[in-house]
């Protein structure tokens, strides 16, 4: 199977893949991926991959920081006392972090999914991840507070090395000018400090020569009265040498005591890594997991399909879909050099592998592709001059090892089977072959520029015929794939391009057999029948686009007709309500003027009381002939006729005012209403039931005639809440005002309006609604106990 990979550069799609990785060891484990052996693996790998896609997409993302390596590390520490060096401290230290951040996944994921289990193994221990981090400074060394006594003798090093530089600068300007180095300072040598001297004042300055200039010309001299400083800042120097050395064993030790967990969560930080990079790829290719299929029997099949490396360039791929039968072993791929034949023959081996090992590749929705136990691939030349083997001879050992080892469960793929030999004698070997492999192999998919093969299909049901399409007019090819049509090899019209002789080529035509001629020239008519039909599918595709996007504009202008219908209808019914209320208003500023008048009125003083019960009917009459013509305007018809619903002595309610009225008299179709002292003559059809009406009485309700007892109120269901909650907004009107009416005739202190929450809308009509009436003293909102912001309580006066 090694083999199979190698030839359809399964490695180098690996590779692609694994760039995507953070780590080293991450790209490792990506480029060591292989086939899994059952079908379980497979599918949770997958899934896998599947949920960190979808993890990385989401809101809050995961972004995996860089993984120091440690394999060195890890072989370090299985070595007993040995100390680590301080990056591969380091090391550990940034991969306790990582695993810490990771660790913070968990709750996001799936509990049974592979991501899971890896972030379950992952290891950490706080303590220890800031004692590393204390151990060392931002460079890299062992910082001065690692631990108390290095922090002395460093400060005790830096003490002694200024003193000594101070003194070595003094002593070397006190030197003679014939001696001295010009902007010469002291400098290190050998981890000595020296001042530098002329060649010629080694005497002069006396001690130790370490170096000289490249020119020899000056001398670096650490002169004897700073040896003894010297050797005390060496001895020094040593200390600290050890002390570092003893950090470093100590918290080697440490984490030598966790080595196991530390290395099981390098693994599993290891795997996260490839597992997210191969998420990013199927993110990059657009991939959809498909569905595995293991009986034989299943069919194939393979949507938008394209070659991973080719999917990666600017230039893209040409995807393709592909569907064969659970009986249809053997696919035929045929047409012409350079179309792409090799090109799929590999895509199709990389699907397969590439899904059972955990990668997704570029693959459409609802693909469903066997699982293959093993991969044969013959592709390219095999030739060896060493073992001896032609072009045939090496197709000729791989086929024989392929009949001998493949099985119903296993994959064949082979490049220009039969070729690299006598035709005839290559065909019939290669129709033979394929015969025994419909019959042994899951799915044999060859190319072949054989027209015997090419009939292949017509023999064995077993056998599919398929061909990448070329454009014969253009000579290019289009990489489309076609079920069911040999392809041409258009080896004489592609020579004629490329220059070879007019002579030779009409030669090579008539040495053609008359069973060549037929069959080119019958696929070259199906080619052409087949790009009419095309031509027809796009134009047909072009007129349903047109022919839709005609019904989506039709239906966008229903929609903005019925939209505008109904605001016009909401702008004249708002209009109404003003007109309805204008006059409402109208006539009750004439009843309370009559009832001022009457007021003021002597009982016995006739004259005034007609004057001002004449006065206000006229008003009246003006407030309901304006609000007539203002309805009549507005185009709309009159309310539904009151006749049938309402009789003689009902409580009714007059649509021009808010005041309780009683029906008095019925007039054809109009009635004698009693509003107050007001006695109108208004149509039935502005007259509708009181909500709350009483029993007919053929008395007089809520008026009083001259002189008489005083005016009795007529009969109200009164009640002290009402509920608005489902109404709209243009709705509240109708159905308040008759509460805030009843509770005011029922001599109620209060009001509880229920309007719940929502958006306000409610809240905030309610509140413009009582604004406005006299009768109320104050409104507010209700406390928590009566039903908070959801509820408005109305104070009377």
């Amino acid at each position: 199977m090694d083999h199979a990979l190698r030839v359809i550069e399964f490695d180098r799609v690996l590779a692609a893949v694994g760039e995507r990785a953070v780590s080293e060891a991450g790209r490792a484990a990506v480029q060591g991926l292989r086939p899994l052996p059952d079908v379980a693996s497979a599918r949770r790998s997958l899934a896998a991959v599947h949920e960190l896609r979808e993890l990385i997409g989401d809101g809050d993302g995961w972004a995996l920081d860089p993984i120091a390596p440690l394999d060195g590390a890890l072989r370090r520490l299985a070595i007993e006392d040995a100390a680590l060096e301080p990056p591969q401290l380091l090391a550990c230290g940034q991969v306790m972090a990582v695993a810490r951040a990771v660790r913070r996944l968990a709750p996001r994921l799936d509990p049974d999914g592979l991501p899971a289990e890896h972030v379950g193994r992952l290891w950490g221990e706080p303590a220890l991840e800031k004692r590393i981090a204390r151990t060392f400074d931002a460079t890299g060394a062992v910082a001065d507070g690692a631990s108390p006594e290095l922090r002395r003798i460093r400060r005790s090093l830096a003490t002694r090395r200024g003193r000594l530089v101070d003194e070595l600068a003094r002593y070397a300007r006190s030197l003679p000018e014939r001696v001295r180095v010009p902007d010469a300072s002291v400098t290190v040598r050998n981890g000595r400090y020296c001042i530098p001297v002329r060649r010629e004042g080694k005497g002069i300055a006396g001690g130790l020569v370490h170096d000289a200039s490249a020119s020899r010309r000056t001398l670096f001299v650490e002169p004897s009265r700073a040896i003894e400083a010297m050797n005390e800042i060496r001895e020094l120097e040593l200390a600290e040498g050890r002390e570092v050395d003893r950090i470093l064993r100590d918290l080697s030790a440490a984490v030598r005591a966790r080595a196991t967990e530390l290395a099981a969560s390098y693994a599993a930080l290891v795997e996260l890594d490839s597992l997210r990079a191969r998420a990013l790829f199927a993110d990059e290719m657009d991939a959809a997991p498909p569905a595995f299929v293991e009986a034989g029997s299943d069919g194939i099949r393979i949507r938008g399909a394209r070659h991973p490396l080719l999917a990666l360039d600017a230039g893209g791929a040409v995807p393709f879909d592909l569907d064969l039968s659970g009986g249809e072993r053997v696919l035929l791929v045929s047409g012409p050099n350079a179309g792409g034949k090799t090109v799929f023959l590999k895509t199709l081996g990389l699907l397969s592998a590439l899904l059972q090992s955990g990668v997704l590749p570029p693959l459409g929705a609802g693909s469903r592709i066997p699982f293959f136990r093993r991969f044969f691939a013959v592709i390219g030349d095999e030739q060896s001059i060493e073992a001896s083997l032609s072009t045939f001879g090496a197709q000729a050992r791989n086929l024989a090892g392929i009949l001998r080892e493949a099985g119903d469960r296993d994959i064949v793929l082979f490049d220009e089977i039969g070729s690299a030999t006598d035709p005839a004698e290559g065909g019939a070997l290669a129709a033979a072959s394929l015969r025994r492999l419909a019959r042994q192999a899951r799915l044999t998919v060859a190319t072949t520029h054989l027209g015997d093969l090419k009939r292949l299909a017509d023999e064995k049901a077993a056998a599919v015929n398929a061909s990448l399409e070329f454009d014969g007019t253009r000579l290019e090819p289009t990489y489309r794939l076609v079920r069911d049509r040999p392809g041409r090899s258009y080896a004489l019209v592609i020579a004629a391009r490329l220059g070879v002789p007019e002579d030779v080529l009409a030669d090579a035509r008539d040495r053609l057999g008359p069973e060549h001629v037929s069959l080119d020239t019958l696929l070259a008519r199906l080619e052409t029948e087949r790009g009419e039909v095309e031509d027809l599918r796009v134009q047909l595709e072009r007129r349903a686009g047109k022919t839709a996007e005609r019904e989506r504009d039709l239906a966008s202008r229903e929609t903005a007709l019925a939209d505008s219908e109904r605001a016009a209808a909401r702008r004249r019914e708002a209009e109404r309500l003003a007109a309805l209320r204008e006059a409402r208003e109208r006539v009750e500023a004439a009843i309370s003027r009559l009832e001022a008048e009457f007021a003021a009125a002597d009982a016995g003083d006739e004259v005034r009381r007609t004057e001002a019960k004449r006065a206000a009917r006229g008003e009246v009459e003006r407030a309901l002939r304006a609000s007539s013509g203002a309805l009549r305007a507005l185009g709309e018809s009159a309310p539904p006729s009151a006749e049938g619903t309402v009789g003689v002595g009902d409580a009714v309610r007059w649509s021009a005012s808010d005041r309780p009225a009683r029906l008095v008299e019925i007039r054809e179709d109009r009635g004698v209403i009693e509003v107050g002292e007001l006695r109108l003559t208004v149509p039935l059809g502005e007259l509708t039931p009181h909500s709350a009406s009483a029993g007919r009485s053929s008395g007089s309700a809520g008026v009083r005639e001259a002189g008489g007892p005083e005016p009795r109120r007529p009969d109200f269901s009164v009640a002290t809440e009402v509920d608005l909650r489902g109404l709209r907004v243009d709705e509240v009107e109708g159905t308040l005002n008759p509460a805030v009416d009843a509770a005011v005739v029922g001599d109620l202190p209060w009001l509880r309006i229920i309007h719940g929450k929502g958006t306000g809308a409610l809240r905030e009509r309610v509140g413009q609604l009582l604004a406005g009436d006299s009768r109320i003293r104050r409104f507010r909102s209700g406390e928590s106990n009566e039903g908070g912001t959801g509820v408005t309580v109305v104070e009377f006066e």
